[in-house]
């Protein structure tokens, strides 16, 4: 049988470092008033005999447990399924990591998961919450609040209250796509919208009608953000207007399925329909036929804008106001057209 081996103690850093068993644990746990010389003895003498802090005596010092529950607002078939998700965890994830605090991944289908989740938050095992996809009338916004964590939410919530959140500038990319897709003569442009009750896809309907004014109202259409949504649509979409000459999608897995709709009916692209998505999803983008023009977003960037707003309202990291934009405010990112072969 193999023996276990005892784990190295905090008397046991003490004593290979020559200081006292106070100061061993002032600098484990990050407190001021070490010394750099006797600082530096310990996390060598830490290193040396691979201490491991025990986290929930850490914790009654610290009054924090290094962790961030992520909380994404739609269920598991879709959150492994849309690469959005993926890429907006890898960006918290990196951020996280960089400041040696853990994810907590949590999803919510119904109103049970709903209630574990608030339950879970209110139970004090996390430092903060980063909210993803939350849906207008969700009722996550009252639970955290009830909870009582600090909170970054993914996309402008649909209420206002001082919330913080981070987001990309919806209506100017959605803008910024009719207006190139007018800008090549088309004149009946139609819209293929997200889910309606997520802001983001209020805010690129509204961009859409911004410049398309007096639109006919049968060219917008409500799809899902997924391809199957973008399938549909499309189909609807060329039964009421089969003169159409562009589309809009609102995300690049709409506007894979809304082009290959067109190629069944034997639509050209661009020639006689040109596309455009919203994401810059890559590779998705790149390996449509033909390759997509689209709105970027800095999906990965936004998770990690996330996690650094969250991280510092918890007074953990150090970052300066000024690289975030100024005190603990929101945030909107710009996005870029980017040109490529559908439009």
């Amino acid at each position: 049988m193999n023996e276990t081996v005892p784990r190295p103690t905090l008397e046991a850093v003490a004593a290979r470092a020559g200081v006292s068993r106070a100061t061993v644990s002032r600098v484990v746990n990050g407190s001021d008033g070490v010394r750099e010389p006797l600082a530096e003895r310990v996390r060598q003498a830490v290193e040396e005999l691979g201490y491991v802090p025990n986290q929930a005596a850490r914790s009654l010092v610290t009054k924090r447990h290094d962790a961030v529950a992520v909380v994404v607002a739609e269920p598991e078939t879709r959150v492994f399924a849309d690469p959005f998700f993926a890429r907006q965890l890898r960006g918290i994830s990196k951020e996280l990591t960089a400041h040696d605090n853990q994810l907590v991944l949590l999803l919510t289908e119904d109103r049970d998961d709903h209630a574990r989740v608030g339950r879970y938050l209110a139970g004090g095992h996390v430092d903060g919450a980063l909210v993803i996809s939350l849906h207008i009338d969700d009722p996550l916004p009252g639970l955290i609040q009830r909870a009582g964590v600090p909170t970054v939410f993914g996309g402008r919530p649909d209420f206002n209250g001082g919330v913080v959140y981070v987001d990309s500038d919806n209506r100017g990319g959605a803008r910024d796509a009719v207006r190139h897709l007018l800008g090549l003569g088309r004149s009946r442009v139609a819209h293929i919208t997200g889910a309606l009750d997520q802001t983001s896809a209020v805010d690129r309907l509204d961009g859409f009608r911004d410049v398309m004014t007096d639109a006919d109202p049968r060219l917008v259409v409500e799809g899902d953000f997924t391809p199957a949504g973008g399938e549909r649509a499309m189909r609807e979409l060329l039964d009421r207007r089969p003169d159409l000459d562009a589309v809009f999608a609102g995300n690049d897995l709409m506007a894979a399925g809304a082009l290959r709709v067109l190629r069944e009916r034997g639509r050209r692209v661009p020639d006689d329909v040109a596309v455009v998505g919203f994401d810059d999803m890559l590779p998705i983008a790149e390996q449509t036929e033909p390759p997509l023009t689209t709105v970027r977003q800095d999906i990965e960037g936004m998770g990690r804008l996330m996690a650094r707003l969250l991280l510092r309202d918890l007074d953990r990291t150090g970052v300066p106001d000024e690289a975030v934009g100024g005190g603990p405010s929101s945030v909107v990112l710009p996005t870029t057209l980017i040109h490529r072969a559908s439009a």
